[in-house]
């Protein structure tokens, strides 16, 4: 047995590589086929490497382990996949002995695939150097793709309940930029002088093996407990597995039944693909689908406007100039946008609105937030990642989202479930 176990993981990852695609490319269709043996195929290679150094630094008794492990993990991966050919919802068993570890497994290869080319360039130089005692100490460098990616199985389903303050006519900058805000996380946050719009986001729950159903009502059920004004949820309620569970939408959120007249959602991107389960998910617990459509709610903070921007790929500043001329500000209201991608929040037309409500970062995923800095991978990139931002009179935040899609890589960058406290002076 102990003969054959170093064959093992190379089998079953070539033969998942020949069999998955193929078995989803004849129940599925040609695109899921083409997804899975691109994804499955990045992560076999990093993975690979990685198996077949194993034995060059770790010990003869820790190997087999290691070798097993590796064996295990492809076999949960392969089954996770073939699962998701006639995706739905799995029971507690099968998402903890096949969907979790399989992803967890899936992402540390993916990333073995980067980490081990990047990797490349200074070992050849050790190598031409002749720094072969330096090259042996630096051998366990390739296991770290695989520590990150246990280290973040347990970090990325964690949510920071917390009270966030934004102050929103303080500052008026010329050009886009972050601005400061209040979060009060350990710490009670002191009182305000007069009455804040206490609003809670739910964003970016994507219902599936991280998140059940009964994880999402219970994080539903506390935030609904906060007393909000207003529910406001900004899209990708689903993943391809409660994309074909009916019904599993619908309970999740049942808790916002308490709040009738007060929950609002719009569609993002993956809502697309399951519109009439995410519309029967909202309509049986009262939340108003607002799409492109406007709608004036009292609150104990005054009146507000709440317009809602349907997820569009394309002309987009069309389409919001479109939307707010056909739903122009209404006197004495604050006015709200819900507006799923925030990098289109630079098509906004000046003082369009007071704030605009986002998702669809997961805040960047992987950054330095949970060490109080600001920092995360998408810092530089179009999308504005989390927190406060404006430019002029426009206001924008950023959820870090209530959930993940797929591979559960929420490094330094915790999932968020606060009530935000809206003030204007």
């Amino acid at each position: 047995m102990f003969e054959a176990l170093p064959w093992i993981f190379p089998i079953i990852a070539v033969t998942t590589l020949v069999t998955i695609p193929a078995y989803a490319g004849l129940r599925r269709g040609r695109f899921y086929a083409i997804f899975s043996g691109i994804v499955l195929g990045i992560a076999s290679v990093g993975g690979g490497v990685v198996y077949f150094r194993l034995a060059d630094w770790v010990s003869p008794a820790v190997l087999p382990w290691l070798q097993a492990g590796f064996a295990y993990g492809m076999a949960a991966t392969s089954g996770h996949y073939a699962s998701l050919v006639r995706a739905r919802m799995r029971g507690r068993a099968f998402r903890g002995l096949i969907s979790i570890p399989g992803q967890v497994f899936l992402a540390s290869g993916f990333m073995a695939s980067f980490w081990m080319l990047g990797l490349l360039i200074p070992r050849f130089l050790l190598w031409l150097l002749g720094a072969e005692t330096v090259l042996h100490w630096l051998a366990p460098l390739d296991f770290l793709p695989y520590v990150v990616g246990g280290v973040a199985a347990f970090t990325s389903p964690r949510l920071f309940a917390e009270i966030v303050r934004l102050r929103l006519d303080e500052a008026r900058p010329e050009g886009f930029g972050r601005l400061p805000m209040e979060r009060y996380r350990r710490t009670p946050a002191p009182p305000l002088e007069t009455r804040p719009l206490r609003v809670v986001q739910v964003t970016d729950p994507h219902l599936g093996p991280w998140q059940p159903v009964d994880r999402l009502r219970r994080i539903v059920d506390e935030l609904v407990s906060r007393d909000p004004d207003l529910v406001l949820l900004t899209g990708d309620f689903l993943t391809m597995e409660s994309n074909a569970t009916s019904g599993a939408l619908a309970e999740a959120l049942s808790p916002l039944r308490k709040l009738p007249g007060k929950c609002f959602a719009i569609f993002g991107n993956h809502d697309h693909e399951a519109p009439d389960e995410v519309r029967s998910g909202l309509k049986a617990n009262g939340v108003r689908l607002l799409m492109d459509e406007a709608c004036a709610v009292e609150t104990e903070a005054g009146p507000v406007q709440i317009v809602g921007a349907d997820y569009v790929r394309s002309d987009r500043s069309e389409h919001l100039e479109n939307l707010l001329t056909a739903h122009p500000r209404l006197p004495g209201h604050r006015r709200l946008l819900l507006l799923h991608d925030p990098s289109a929040f630079h098509e906004l037309p000046d003082d369009a609105v007071d704030l605009v409500l986002s998702g669809h970062t997961h805040g960047g995923q992987m950054g330095l937030v949970s060490l109080g800095l600001n920092w995360t991978v998408l810092a530089r990139s179009r999308w504005p990642d989390h927190g406060h931002f404006a430019k002029g009179t426009n206001h924008l935040y950023v959820h870090r989202g209530t959930g993940f899609y797929g591979f559960p890589l929420r490094v330094g960058v915790p999932g968020e479930a606060s009530l935000l406290e809206l003030s204007w002076n």
